[in-house]
């Protein structure tokens, strides 16, 4: 790492002509640089169906009974 840190441009330089860098710290490798690639969005933005003004004749759906968002949220991060 200490030789990344005293030679990062040369190491940039290397990745900007489509090399890729792989960073150690003593033996174990820890990071890996790479040409950066622009990906495609994927936020797909819908048209509207329906103005704003006709929003309050959708109607919602309503759970039987309460809903603890608390224990859900912390059933679903266990597998974190």
């Amino acid at each position: 790492m200490s030789e990344l840190k005293a030679k990062l441009s040369a190491y940039l330089a290397e990745v900007r002509g489509g090399g890729t860098v792989v960073v150690y710290d003593r033996k174990t490798p820890i990071a890996r640089l790479v040409p950066f690639q622009e990906e495609p969005d994927d936020l797909v933005i819908i048209e509207a169906s329906a103005l704003p003004a006709q929003l309050n004749r959708i109607k919602g759906v309503r759970p039987k009974r309460p809903v603890d968002v608390d224990r859900l949220l912390s059933e679903l991060r266990k597998d974190r």
